[in-house]
């Protein structure tokens, strides 16, 4: 489940970042988002195979059990946005259910 929150965040600081001219990558680094090197690179990796982003380059190496990622200029894809938007939508859904039940229990 953790994952699934740093997607979002990966996802909602790219999309922020649609108004700069000079985005600081430094946002979206392991640092600035408190995983290893190892776990942001699976989701980056995750996060170019499936589209939701661009701007960025992963390979495997002999010398390194994860896959590398080299970050040119990261970019939000429609994909990205649409997971944004989907999952938008599915917490205020779940917010409206909550209270619903709240209200009838």
């Amino acid at each position: 489940m953790e994952e699934f929150k740093v997607i979002y965040r990966i996802l909602r600081i790219l999309q922020k970042a649609m108004d700069v001219d000079e985005f600081d990558q430094g946002m979206i680094s392991p640092t600035a988002l408190g995983l290893s090197q190892q776990k942001w690179s699976r989701i980056m990796r995750m996060l170019l195979r499936n589209d939701y982003i661009t701007g960025a380059d992963t390979w495997e190496s002999f010398d390194c059990p994860y896959p590398k990622v080299k970050l040119t200029r990261p970019e939000i894809t429609l994909k990205g946005l649409e997971y944004l938007e989907d999952n938008s939508l599915m917490k205020k859904a779940a917010g409206i259910a909550k209270g619903v039940i709240d209200i009838v229990t």
